[in-house]
């Protein structure tokens, strides 16, 4: 046994390559609009590191432009692979289907070129890559890792209003890839029980591995000096969304709420500034001025700041300016928003949702909130107004216990244990011929 970050690591084979699978965005992509969210930093966190323990990590992604070069460099040791799959231009996921088997002959003329046992293993990440991957690791003979991120069954569950249920397409390649799969990765436990009560998924199939954030780029720093690069007044009461522009991230609440807290006068209409920093993704694009509109009819839009998504030091400048940073998703798998607001020393006010309750600490790094009615929202910033200097400080504690050389760890480890079930499976096949 070893010791690493806190945490208790087994000793284990590394894998020599690593073929991650991330069909419909590419962790080259500004995450914040279009489909580039937290999976991206996902991938992009845990492939780098995974590099800088000696395994080489080819993700597989579709060229979405003829410019696109066939490989990139990510970070070294780690390379992106643009494969033609389709028209070159960003496709809605619902097109994406139609092209899974261009993408799936890209990715095996790929592993072609080389010697068989190129790559030791295959992680795909949401179902569509999951799709390809299962055809890969019967066509390899390596073992398949699948992140889900999201589950159509759960979204559909906590659909925001007006918003388009997930296709029962969706949920059937889900279960397809949930069935083949020979380990899950799951945010957290709850998502790891709902893997299994609503996907029948077996229990020791299900490893629950927490995501984690940048503790070198995300740290407090001074917020008058980032509220002067943003040109936010010193004395502003800022309360700020950060994330895609969408129905399912729920940024309307955050306006409600704004517009019910000056109605109570809860707080001076002269000092609030509300950013909202992303752009329009999923069925936010068919309505893209939308939030702007809801700004105005609100009579709050001189108070609402709409900001293009912004990643490394400006996005921290966005976290430390922030009296309160507002997650009302109606679902998350995680929240990785909450995490890099609290690591800068930001208290976070997130919905009680999917893995939110674990991202946020109730009542220590942030607060919790049921529901998503602008009252009871309204209550809950002023409360975490009121208490911030406490919050501020649990957050920083809370977020530390998260790190992405952890998530590594968890993952190196899920890996060897497919590895070693992998083998004891192809084994007793072989025994039983």
């Amino acid at each position: 046994m070893s010791v690493r970050d806190g945490s208790v690591v087994r000793l284990r084979r590394l894998p020599r390559r690593v073929a991650v699978l991330s069909l419909h965005t590419s962790p080259l992509e500004q995450p914040g609009t279009g489909d580039a969210g937290g999976m991206n930093v996902y991938i992009t966190q845990t492939a780098t590191r995974l590099a800088r323990q000696g395994v080489a990590v080819e993700v597989f992604t579709r060229a979405t432009s003829s410019d696109l070069p066939p490989v990139a460099e990510l970070a070294p040791g780690v390379l992106v692979r643009h494969v033609t799959a389709g028209p070159y231009e960003v496709l809605a996921r619902e097109e994406l289907p139609a092209q899974l088997c261009q993408f799936t002959a890209g990715v095996l003329r790929a592993e072609a070129r080389h010697e068989p046992g190129y790559y030791d293993l295959v992680h795909s990440h949401y179902w569509l890559s999951g799709q390809v991957g299962f055809l890969a690791r019967d066509r390899w003979g390596v073992p398949l890792v699948h992140s889900a991120h999201t589950l159509a069954k759960v979204k559909n569950a906590a659909l925001a209003e007006g918003d388009t249920p997930e296709p029962r397409l969706r949920e059937i390649g889900e279960q397809q890839v949930v069935d083949e799969a020979d380990q899950l990765i799951a945010n957290t436990d709850v998502e790891a029980g709902q893997l299994v009560d609503l996907y029948g998924a077996p229990a020791d199939k299900v490893h629950t591995v927490a995501p984690g954030v940048d503790l070198d780029l995300f740290r407090p720093g001074s917020q008058q000096e980032a509220r002067q690069v943003l040109g936010i007044p010193a004395d502003a009461i800022v309360l700020t969304f950060v994330g895609r522009i969408q129905p399912l991230k729920a940024p309307d609440v955050l306006l409600r709420a704004a517009a019910e807290l000056l109605a109570r006068g809860a707080v001076p209409r002269s000092r609030l500034v509300v950013p909202v920093v992303g752009g329009p993704s999923g069925t936010g694009l068919e309505a893209p001025t939308a939030l702007q509109e809801l700004a105005e009819s609100l009579g709050i839009a001189d108070v609402v700041r709409f900001m293009p998504p912004r990643r490394g030091a400006a996005l921290r400048d966005v976290f430390v300016a922030a009296d309160v940073v507002a997650v009302p998703s109606h679902n998350e798998s995680f929240g990785l928003v909450a995490l890099e607001a609290q690591a800068c020393g930001t208290p976070v006010v997130a919905a009680a949702v999917g893995g939110l309750p674990v991202a946020v600490a109730d009542g220590r790094s942030g607060l919790l909130v049921a529901g998503h009615r602008a009252d009871t929202w309204a209550s809950a910033l002023v409360a975490a107004l009121e208490s911030r200097a406490k919050l501020a400080a649990g957050a920083v504690e809370h977020a530390t216990g998260f790190s992405w050389d952890r998530t590594t760890d968890a993952l190196v480890a899920g890996y060897a244990d497919a590895a070693s079930a992998f083998r004891r499976a192809l084994f007793a096949a072989e025994v039983a011929v």
